[in-house]
């Protein structure tokens, strides 16, 4: 629980220009290997679920569908 804590924290702290630089990295998928990307893109959906203002703009990348359970 303590990583949890901590990126709980981090994620309070981030501006949003801290979310548009995660946003264009995403975007540019750059990455040496794909778990740096997936890592950007489960930070991105958890600021989603904490700090929904500052994720509006990229909430494409997120890729988020409604479910319908019926």
């Amino acid at each position: 629980m303590i990583a949890l804590d901590v990126l709980i924290q981090n994620i309070a702290t981030l501006t949003a220009d801290d979310v548009a630089n995660l946003a264009g990295r995403l975007e540019q998928d750059d990455y040496n290997n794909p778990f740096e990307a997936l890592q950007d893109w489960h930070l991105l959906r958890a600021i989603a679920f904490q700090r929904q203002e500052l994720i509006e703009p990229y909430l494409y990348l997120l890729d988020l569908e409604t479910y319908d359970e019926s």
